[in-house]
């Protein structure tokens, strides 16, 4: 079975769980978003987590006020997803394809987060990617993407990312760069490797 078969199915990513060889799970929140969140630079909207694995990020966020929807391929990271969720501060919780989203949710999202999601989907699928963010987003609603990894290795996943390709993905889309920087607080192992990107689709939206 070739890489590019595997990546589409979620039998591949349930088999990653499986095996403890999930090394993309920090076992916590990242702490870039910590950082976000905590700075309260972002209103409380409704955000969707692409690729959410365990769940820590869409967990950190719903603590703060937002409404979040997390969504994932495996049905081992839904599981836990589900049995981590706080009914205080409750995720929707979605074992989905993101490429088979439902029209219905069409400009539904103020943010789309995603760290780790956009490297694990095959090179040649990053503008239907890129469509399929825009669809999702509210006019004004931001992506907000923790770009990693950045290098120029062969082979995935993950596979390798280039935050100027990233940024002139979303360009092309109508988007603007609303805020980039290389994160003081990555984990140590990915220093160097990540840059926080926010790009806002057009329109309006409140910010602080």
């Amino acid at each position: 079975m070739t890489v590019s078969t595997n990546v589409n199915s979620p039998n591949f990513w349930d088999n990653l769980y499986k095996s403890n060889q999930s090394d993309w799970d920090l076992g916590g929140p990242t702490p870039v978003f910590v950082r976000l969140a905590k700075e309260n630079q972002l209103v409380p909207g409704k955000m969707l987590v692409l690729g959410a694995g365990h769940g820590h990020d869409a967990r950190l966020f719903a603590k703060h006020g937002f409404g979040v929807t997390a969504i994932d391929f495996s049905a081992e990271a839904i599981e836990v997803m589900n049995r981590l969720n706080d009914p205080s501060f409750a995720v929707e919780v979605v074992q989905a394809d993101l490429f088979s989203l439902p029209v219905s949710w069409n400009g539904r999202f103020d943010y789309i987060l995603d760290y780790t999601s956009f490297c694990a989907v095959l090179p040649g699928r990053r503008s239907e990617y890129a469509d399929l963010v825009t669809r999702l987003l509210k006019p004004g609603g931001k992506y907000i993407i923790l770009a990693f990894p950045i290098g120029t290795r062969l082979g995935g996943p993950p596979f390798v990312v280039q935050p100027d390709a990233i940024v002139d993905l979303y360009t092309e889309r109508g988007y603007s760069l609303h805020h980039r920087e290389v994160p003081f607080d990555s984990v140590i192992n990915r220093k160097r490797y990540e840059e926080l990107l926010i790009l806002e689709k057009m329109g309006n939206h409140p910010l602080k």
